[in-house]
């Protein structure tokens, strides 16, 4: 009849459809249930409940009734153990260790029924309905039925016992869920007894997979989603879903019945056109029941794309923390509906508090444990609820700590203010005023929320800074510039003083060779002046005494020139002057100097030769700095010389065009090797052994020819020499 065979295909197609759903739940509560006890226990359920789903239909399937009978114990063999399954799985849900010996009892009273499910003592043939064929039950099966209501009444009664003792809002929907999902799940599996038992009516068992979604994802995702609106939205659409199925069954059975019987033909091209009808409406139904369900059961919610636009839109425009803060207490407060929000914001070492508790500093042990839980977001990067913990934690001590600190704040979830380096702060919130737990679409938009604040406070402290120097910075410019007044005052008194100091040394240096220089001529004059003062003493002096006693007179007095020309040098050299303005012959400079240094070189193979410019121009500037210069220069040509022997070149020129005066002094000594030759202007340092040089000569020189606006520029190549390039204008710019 058309009715029956109606009846069988809505038989088949439900228990198949179930068996789809159990599956893949059972796929989904391992991959994403993250391995844990709870979530295993309850795959192995889901897969039971597939396995009997796909036991029914193949059951009604299959021609060969005694294959369908074998198929039929083969699948009890495994459905047995779902008493312990159960047990074990609220259990494990409700954390309770105390009862392993009931689980244990459930397991081997499974395993005994399993040398009774292959035997007719189960099941020991079928019953024929008006759906179909299902399984006839034998004496034992009565019994495992009974034991299975006491499972089902044993399980409730311990949620319902749990629901009573708790008084937390996340904790009690929970097991609202579960007991619900169980609940339902035993009133339809009695409607599948009742025909085993040989009463006509329709095993509504086969629909058991619809709380079995429920409990899905209560168990996989309880501590994030909102269960009242879950179970408002999923029975609705399971309802609608069930209808569709209905509309396509009955569209089959209206092909078969009418289009065949009716007008005969080929039944291949008649299903494919019932095919494409089937494709055709299913995508446009879909989306029309999709958006009908989301605006009847989330009419009363916020806009979350409008609030987010609005808080963003705001953070932007804000630049102070304080009114950043207010922003996001009150905003948070007022869309998510929540008794408390709590901003949390990392201060140096310590946090500090703000919101509802007013803005206050952490204790120490409330500091501990915000440090243990910044670590922990900080690491996850994502939100966590006080019911999270218990699952997702795995030390006991932190797990403690955490929902210590929870219970103190009076909240219920944290999430994580991410900064450019480690963690800005937290954002926590307390429980909703409708007692409605935290959805996804909640936690992606605080997520979002945080992440654009984390950015504005730290944009706000950036500007507050530099609000704060910008404030002070006038004040510290005038107070900093008269200090470096004070202080380019006292730099320029001090190298001044250096340069004296230096240039005083360095004479005094010279002078125990200028006195042997000094001494030599002194003697021999005084000699023949004594010898000649003795030759008239003695009385008449012939022709060849007179001349004798002029020639060694006039040698006398050359003699007494040259020493006036070493200490005339010596006295110029050392003179101790401030002005920068007197004409300076540059030739005379460098004679004064090799005049002074003569007493290191007389008596070594070192050739010096002069190429000076005859009508080189004066330069203003300071005589003594200057001979100081081609002193310290010249001095350290000598010394780069190897073993005393080598070349020095001393050049002077001019440009006219320029009005420029340079000077360079060439040697072929031992040069300066690349890696230090940047580092020869600066002070103290030096490549000469220890007590050899102060390592201030050059950095002097430097600091002198830059008083006279001019330049020194070192060219050397280690092995090959160096030269020294000094550039001096003739007239000084106005100071």
């Amino acid at each position: 009849m058309p009715n029956a065979s109606f009846d069988s295909l809505f038989y088949i197609v439900s228990s198949l459809l179930g068996f789809l759903v159990l599956s893949g739940i059972a796929v989904v509560s391992v991959l994403r249930g993250g391995g844990g006890r709870p979530n295993i226990l309850f795959s192995g359920i889901c897969l039971l409940g597939a396995l009997l789903n796909a036991d029914v239909a193949l059951v009604s399937i299959l021609p060969d009734e005694q294959l369908a009978l074998y198929l039929d114990r083969a699948v009890h063999l495994l459905f047995v153990f779902s008493v312990p399954v159960y047990i074990s799985f609220v259990h494990a849900f409700l954390n309770i260790t105390s009862r392993r010996w009931l689980e244990k009892t459930a397991w081997l009273l499974s395993a005994a029924f399993l040398t009774i499910v292959p035997t007719s003592l189960y099941i020991n043939g079928f019953n024929y309905y008006f759906f179909g064929r299902i399984a006839r039950g034998g004496p034992l099966f009565y019994c495992f039925s009974a034991v299975t209501a006491f499972t089902v009444l044993y399980c409730l009664t311990v949620l319902y016992g749990a629901l009573k003792r708790t008084a937390d809002n996340a904790h009690k929907n929970r097991i609202k869920y579960i007991l619900g999902g169980l609940g339902f799940s035993s009133f339809l599996l009695f409607f599948t007894i009742l025909p085993v038992m040989g009463l006509p009516v329709y095993p509504l068992g086969n629909f058991s997979f619809i709380p079995a979604l429920f409990l899905a994802f209560g168990v996989l995702k309880y501590d994030l989603l909102d269960i009242g609106v879950l179970i408002r939205k999923g029975v609705a659409y399971f309802a609608l879903t069930g209808i569709l199925t209905a509309l396509y069954v009955i569209l089959i059975f209206l092909f078969n019945s009418f289009f065949i019987a009716t007008f005969g033909g080929n039944s291949f091209v008649l299903s494919l056109l019932l095919a494409l009808v089937i494709v055709l409406l299913f995508s446009p139904l879909r989306e029309l029941v999709q958006k009908w369900i989301d605006r009847i059961f989330f009419r009363g919610s916020y806009d979350y794309h409008g609030l987010l636009k609005k808080i963003s839109g705001q953070l932007a425009s804000l630049l102070t923390q304080e009114q950043i803060k207010e922003l996001l207490i009150n905003e948070i407060r007022e869309a998510m509906r929540v008794e408390r929000v709590l901003l949390i914001i990392k201060e140096g070492s310590s946090y500090k508090i703000f919101g509802s508790l007013e803005a206050q500093k952490t204790t120490e042990e409330n500091f501990r444990e915000l440090e243990l839980l910044d670590g922990i977001l900080q690491k996850s990067k994502l939100p966590i609820t006080k019911g999270a913990t218990a699952g997702k934690i795995a030390d006991k001590n932190t797990r403690n700590t955490l929902i210590h600190l929870f219970d103190c704040l009076g909240v219920t979830l944290a999430i994580p203010l991410p900064a450019r380096e480690g963690a800005a702060g937290m954002i926590f919130l307390g429980q909703k005023k409708s007692g409605e737990l935290f959805v996804d679409e909640d936690l992606e938009i605080l997520t979002t929320i945080a992440n654009q604040a984390a950015t504005a406070i730290e944009n706000a402290s950036s500007y507050e800074a530099l609000q704060s120097f910008n404030r002070d910075l006038e004040k510290k410019v005038q107070e900093r510039t008269a200090a470096l007044q004070t202080a380019l005052s006292d730099m320029e008194k001090a190298e001044q003083q250096l340069i004296r100091s230096e240039s005083l040394a360095a004479i005094g240096q010279l002078v125990a060779g200028a006195a042997h220089e000094l001494n030599n001529p002194l003697a021999g004059a005084m000699s023949l002046v004594q010898s000649s003062v003795a030759t008239i003493a003695e009385g008449e002096l012939t022709a060849d005494d007179r001349q004798g006693i002029i020639d060694d007179l006039r040698f006398a007095i050359a003699e007494l020139r040259r020493s006036a020309g070493i200490i005339c040098s010596l006295l110029d050299l050392s003179r101790q002057t401030q002005t920068y303005v007197e004409p300076v012959e540059m030739n005379r400079v460098i004679d004064d100097a090799l005049r002074v240094l003569y007493n290191q070189y007389k008596n070594t193979p070192v050739t010096i030769e002069k190429r000076y410019e005859e009508e080189l121009p004066p330069v203003e500037g300071n005589f003594a700095n200057l001979g100081q210069v081609m002193i310290n220069v010249i001095q350290n040509a000598l010394q780069s010389l190897p073993e005393g022997k080598g070349q020095i070149i001393l050049t002077t020129s001019c440009q006219k065009r320029t009005d420029k005066v340079f000077i360079e002094c060439a040697d072929n000594g031992a040069g300066i090797p690349a890696a230090v030759l940047n580092d020869i202007f600066k002070p103290f340092f030096t490549t000469k052994a220890v007590g050899r040089g102060t390592g201030l000569g050059l950095y002097i020189s430097h600091e002198i020819i830059r008083r006279h606006d001019g330049r020194i520029d070192v060219e050397s190549e280690a092995g090959k020499g160096t030269v020294i390039k000094i550039e001096i204008p003739c007239r000084r710019r106005a100071a």
